[in-house]
This record gives C-alpha cells, sequence and structure tokens, in this order.
C-alpha cells in the first residue's frame, strides 16, 4: 500500500477553511465505493507544520481521477519516507474557475461546500461510477444564482434549476451571458413564458452553451434549464426522471423560500421540505440520489430525515458533517437515495 498526503485548497471563508480537513475526510471516505481498492488510514497530518489529509491506498489513474475531484483538494503527494513526491491532479473541470468565483453575492453558498454535497449526492446514486465519464443532469430545485448549476457546468453536466425571484434568474442569465461572451465561447440564452392549461404558469431560462468551437460543431453542448417557479408547484413544468442527482440548499431563514398555503412567503426550511418533496422526487431517475444542506438551529436533522424516510428514500450515512457557519447558522448535510436502478443514461 502506498502512502499519500493531500494538501487541501485555502478557502476564502475562514470558519469553514477551519473544519474542511474533517470534512474532507468524510467526503475521502465517500469516494471508497468507486475505487478500485480500499482507502485505509484516513487522516489528518501535520507535515512540516502543514495539515495535511493523509491515507493509504492503491490508486489506479481512474482513482486519481476521482480523487481529483475532492472538494478542498489542491496537490496531491505520495509519502516516500520523509520525502513528498507530486503526483498530478487532472480534476473534471472544463471551464475556468472564475465561473465559480466571480458572482459575490448575499446569500451565496461557500463554492468549497457547494462542491462537497453534489460529490457526496453524486457518490451516493447509482451513477456514482459515471461521474468522469457520464452524461448527468444536476437538479437544484432552490438554485438561487446559480452555484450549484455552475458547479454542474464545471464538471461538463447538464443542469436544471428553479427559482422563485425572478431577480436571482434574471441575474443568473446576465452573469452567465456575460461570461460566456468574455470567454468567446459559443452559447444561446432565451427566457421565454411556459403556459400550463392555458395560463402562464412560469418563465424558463435555456442556455445552450459549449467547451470549444469543435465541441459546438460535433454537437457536444451543455444545457442549463433555470425555471421562475414555485418549487412547490412544479407539476407538468418538468418532465419526470429528468436528473441523476438533486441537490438543494434549504432557507436558513434569510433568504430563498416558497409562497405557504396561506399566501405568504414562507422560509422554513422543513415546511418547505414537507411541501416539496413530493414535487421533487418524480424528478429523480430511479436510483438517483438527493443531498440537502441546512441550518440545524431552526431545524432538527432528525425530523428532515423523517420527511425524507416517509418519502420512501434511503437515508445514506457519511458520518458527521455538521459545522458552524456563523453565530446564527450551523449546518448539516443528509443524502438520501431513491431505490432502484437507472432504466438509462439518457437526459
Amino acid at each position: 500500500m502506498s502512502r499519500y498526503a493531500m494538501l487541501l485548497a485555502p478557502s476564502a471563508n475562514r470558519v469553514y477553511a477551519a473544519q474542511a480537513g474533517r470534512l474532507s475526510q468524510a467526503e475521502l471516505r465517500a469516494f471508497a465505493p468507486v475505487l478500485s481498492g480500499p482507502l485505509d488510514d484516513v487522516a489528518q497530518t501535520r507535515l512540516g507544520g502543514v495539515e495535511y489529509l493523509t491515507f493509504t491506498a492503491e490508486l489506479s489513474a481512474r482513482d486519481l481521477a476521482y480523487l481529483a475531484n475532492l472538494s478542498a483538494a489542491y496537490a496531491l503527494f505520495e509519502r516516500t519516507q520523509d520525502l513528498l513526491r507530486p503526483v498530478e491532479l487532472t480534476p473534471l473541470d472544463r471551464y475556468d474557475s472564475d465561473l465559480i468565483t466571480i458572482p459575490k453575492y448575499a446569500g451565496k453558498t461557500n463554492e468549497q461546500f457547494t462542491k462537497l454535497v453534489l460529490n457526496l449526492t453524486l457518490l451516493a446514486s447509482a451513477s456514482a461510477t459515471r461521474m468522469l465519464d457520464g452524461r448527468l443532469t444536476v437538479c437544484d430545485p432552490l438554485c438561487g444564482r446559480g452555484t450549484t448549476l455552475n458547479q454542474a457546468l464545471m464538471y461538463g453536466y447538464d443542469a436544471i434549476g428553479v427559482e422563485l425571484d425572478g431577480k436571482d434568474v434574471e441575474a443568473y442569465k446576465a452573469f452567465l451571458q456575460t461570461w460566456l461572451k468574455h470567454k468567446r465561447l459559443k452559447h444561446t440564452a432565451e427566457l421565454v413564458p411556459v403556459r400550463r392549461q392555458g395560463r402562464r404558469a412560469a418563465r424558463r431560462l435555456e442556455v445552450t452553451l459549449a467547451a470549444s468551437k469543435d465541441d459546438h460543431k460535433a454537437g457536444a453542448v451543455q444545457k442549463v434549464t433555470v425555471l421562475h417557479a414555485d418549487t412547490t408547484e412544479l407539476t407538468g413544468l418538468l418532465r419526470p426522471g429528468c436528473a441523476d442527482v438533486l441537490v438543494a440548499d434549504l432557507p436558513y431563514g434569510i433568504a430563498h423560500g416558497s409562497w405557504s398555503e396561506e399566501g405568504g412567503l414562507s422560509r422554513r426550511p422543513l415546511e418547505l421540505l414537507e411541501r416539496a418533496v413530493p414535487q421533487w422526487l418524480p424528478l429523480l431517475r430511479p436510483g438517483g440520489a438527493l443531498g440537502l444542506s441546512w441550518n440545524t438551529k431552526v431545524a432538527k436533522r432528525e425530523l428532515a430525515e423523517d420527511i425524507l424516510l416517509a418519502s420512501g428514500l434511503e437515508i445514506v450515512e457519511y458520518g458527521d458533517l455538521a459545522h458552524r457557519v456563523d453565530q446564527g447558522i450551523e449546518r448539516d448535510v443528509v443524502v438520501a437515495r431513491r431505490p432502484g436502478r437507472p432504466s438509462g443514461s439518457g437526459a
């Protein structure tokens, strides 16, 4: 068995950076089912005054390709006695990192954390073995200004989002179009009304893009669809089985929400989850997985799990992922899988 040391990337969020090592241990172990051999001795180790994520394993080229996408991975070294030998990492990143890092706005989720939740959800799904080479579709039914959607694009996937706030949808459209033009990437973008039973029910943003001119000529394009709609009222707006995984950051009480049955805007995460899950589950293909993050100070984990279990989902255990965001937010992650296997790989 070879010994490895992974240097974790610095985070712009100091609070998150202080907890990244512990979270990365759980994330690293989540990759175990898709690797060719076991991961052992996973730990945080101080080498030369610097914290590393260390482990032992026999890694193939494909194994290294998987681990290159660890959310906090910065550099990997093989440990030979007291020396560190660099090991090249080739992450999936299809575009420049500024697709993720440029947008700055109140309520934006930390980019590393967004990637971590997406990874955990992908690895829990029946599509885990296609993470590197499959045409997958990621859905964020509370997409805000698109951090999760952009991470899906970085991986080469298609993305579907739902957002109640029309200003957020328009801001995402403006950013993505500007970014694509600046990068000189072939694309189309259109925001059109959607009708249901003869009435306008939503607006739909449709973006098609290609990573290169050659990809565009070959028809190897990616698609982003964003609905300006209430995530608890999606019947007839998205086709069943359109997503391999569903990832969402539930409202913390200060941002996001849905219309309550009383007619006002609700920001209570459990109320939203209870009403939304029946709308979300049909979107998942059999074997698909759902990953959620939320503030445990306003919603207990056990109650969130109960809602998912009552909907027929299986909870995937990843250990302790709870961590502090700020004085008023203690964030946790729950991942659940829809039983069954996908009938096909089409989007």
